[in-house]
């Protein structure tokens, strides 16, 4: 019996539909590490792709329904009929569904490689404040000297916080769906305990820095007044010495 055959064939398919939300919709997702929502994604992406192929299968069936019912007796319409609308209806809301979901987990997996490169980008920065602490840490010279150490480590210092704050920002949108949530938060504490010792620590060696040149300025001060106060001196022992004049005949401070 042709409505017999119909009926199998749209139950079939009412049961694939079923099985694919249940295994793809309605199953509790727990994405802790990476791998897990890598394969989340290539998983949906599948389903996706399967449920498109069974397009196909949907429009044979809708033809032969259409077919029996246009030769069919007008009792074996309405019943029939209505069990194809809610296929047609089930299968599209599949697709949507799926499709919809699969993009969701490609845009989390695009936020946590946007969150990595981030990341990435400064701690490298972090690097070379690290590298610049230990180059200021004992600077020899002048006051000029240590003032372009002060001035490169201030330069370095003067970094924009938009990275930090897209950090903050993806963490934010990924943890709270409960993605990676302890993976990031761990790496986050991390970030956010050595970013904060380098800022103390680079705080502390500007003051460092300042003092220094300060020291240094009140030094070369000093050595300037004694080289002044030498010269004069240097001036008068040479008028003296050129005009053969003796030591016990000068001032006590010249002898």
């Amino acid at each position: 019996d042709k409505t017999v055959s119909l009926r199998k064939d749209l139950s079939e398919m009412h049961e694939w539909i079923t099985q694919a939300e249940e295994e793809y919709l309605e199953r509790d997702f727990e994405y802790k590490t990476p791998d897990e929502l890598q394969k989340a994604v290539e998983e949906l992406k599948r389903a996706k792709e399967e449920a498109l192929q069974k397009e196909v299968k949907v429009k044979l069936i809708t033809d032969s329904v259409n077919n029996f019912i246009a030769k069919a007796p007008p009792a074996a319409h309405e019943a029939l009929k209505k069990e194809l609308d809610v296929l047609i209806t089930s299968y599209q809301q599949l697709c949507s569904r799926l499709n919809g979901k699969w993009k969701t987990l490609e845009e989390v997996w695009a936020c946590w490689h946007e969150l990595l490169s981030y990341l990435d980008a400064e701690n490298k920065w972090l690097n070379e404040i690290e590298l610049k602490l230990k180059a200021t840490e004992n600077v020899q010279g002048g006051a000029e000297e240590i003032s372009e150490s002060l001035d490169s480590l201030e330069r370095l210092m003067r970094h924009p916080e938009d990275n930090r704050n897209q950090i903050r920002e993806l963490a934010q949108t990924l943890t709270d769906g409960g993605i990676l949530d302890e993976l990031i938060n761990e790496k986050l504490e991390k970030f956010n305990t050595r970013w904060e010792e380098l800022q103390q620590e680079a705080v502390r060696r500007q003051k460092s820095l300042e003092q220094s040149i300060q020291s240094a300025q009140e030094t070369d001060k000093t050595l300037r007044l004694i080289q002044e106060s030498l010269a004069v001196i240097d001036k008068q022992l040479t008028a003296y010495t050129a005009d053969r004049v003796d030591a016990a005949q000068v001032p006590q401070e010249a002898q």
